[in-house]
């Protein structure tokens, strides 16, 4: 494993029963890289980020947690990762501070070491304003900071959360983001999540499962171009798309046969502009909506089955 692959593993498989929960899956996540893990509910999500986090054995498989066998040599291993799971282990009736405390003696620190890692995990998560606020009257936007300070309490190189946006409003969400944004550098980050603007706006790579399998494991930018906007324009007037391809940053415009018309737009000023020359046209803006991106037509053909084999 090099010096810039943070987590590896190989071959992972594990059994529920008679029932395969994950077969054969393979990653590798290096440092300041988000992977992203999408499926529908039962795909194997949460298994695989328990198996990563050393919290499941699997029935076969290898992971390796900065150099370190997690199996070989968990504990070692364990201390090079933190672990949000999709129900924060939180203590309702505990201050946030009380709470971070708890946890840094868990993991052995005392004195100035747990004063210190406290603190830069209070300032790290912006909980600095509600370190002395009990947990249960919190939101559920700050308690899923609080899980996410818990994790990076130790400062490790690799971060596993489950589901970290699940529950929350947009608002929230967007803060949640933010937060993973900063706490990329320097580290390699699992992060699953059903949600594909999510994964799309995050992720560096994805990888989808369906029924335990791995079927797309690659970039994001590969499955339908990262930063690039798909909309749907619809106008009471149609206008010609060759005349929307003339407005700078529109990278493609094509009619539908709904009447609609598909865009591609580099970036938000492009969109700003292709509004204000519908308007001071006169073609009666009706509809003005995110078409469905490649990562979506992608995760769609693949979990219901189609067109398998184009994607391997």
């Amino acid at each position: 494993m090099t010096t810039d692959v943070l987590l590896q593993a190989r071959g992972l498989s594990r059994r529920y029963g008679d029932r395969l929960a994950l077969s054969g899956l393979d990653l590798d996540v290096r440092r300041g890289e988000i992977l992203g893990l999408l499926g529908p509910n039962g795909a194997g999500k949460s298994t695989t980020l328990r198996i990563l986090s050393g919290t499941l054995p699997p029935h076969s498989g290898d992971v390796t947690v900065a150099g370190i066998d997690l199996f070989a040599r968990p504990r070692a291993a364990r201390r090079q990762l933190g672990y949000l799971p999709e129900l924060p282990p939180l203590y309702l009736d505990m201050t946030v501070e009380a709470y971070l405390r708890y946890c840094a003696q868990l993991r052995g620190m005392r004195g100035a070491a747990l004063r210190q890692a406290q603190e830069a995990a209070l300032q790290r998560c912006n909980l600095e304003g509600v370190r002395r606020r009990l947990i249960g009257n919190l939101s559920k936007g700050y308690r899923q900071r609080v899980g996410i300070a818990q994790a990076v309490l130790h400062d490790p190189p690799v971060l596993i959360l489950d589901e970290p946006t699940v529950g929350l409003d947009p608002l929230q969400m967007r803060e949640i983001r933010q937060l993973m944004q900063q706490l990329r550098a320097g580290r390699a980050i699992v992060f699953s999540s059903h949600i594909l603007p999510e994964i799309q706006a995050l992720c560096d790579r994805v990888v989808i499962l369906r029924d335990g399998q791995p079927v797309y494991n690659g970039a994001v930018s590969a499955s339908g171009g990262a930063g690039v906007q798909q909309v749907r324009l619809r106008c009471r007037q149609r206008p010609e798309p060759a005349r929307l391809r003339t407005i700078a940053g529109v990278l493609e415009a094509q009619a539908a046969a709904d009447g609609s018309l598909r865009l591609s737009l580099a970036d938000d000023a492009a969109a700003e502009r292709v509004q204000r020359a519908v308007l001071e046209a006169g073609w009666g803006l009706q509809e003005w909506m995110p078409a469905e991106t490649g990562l979506e037509r992608l995760f769609l053909s693949l979990v219901h089955g189609e067109q398998e084999d184009a994607c391997r």
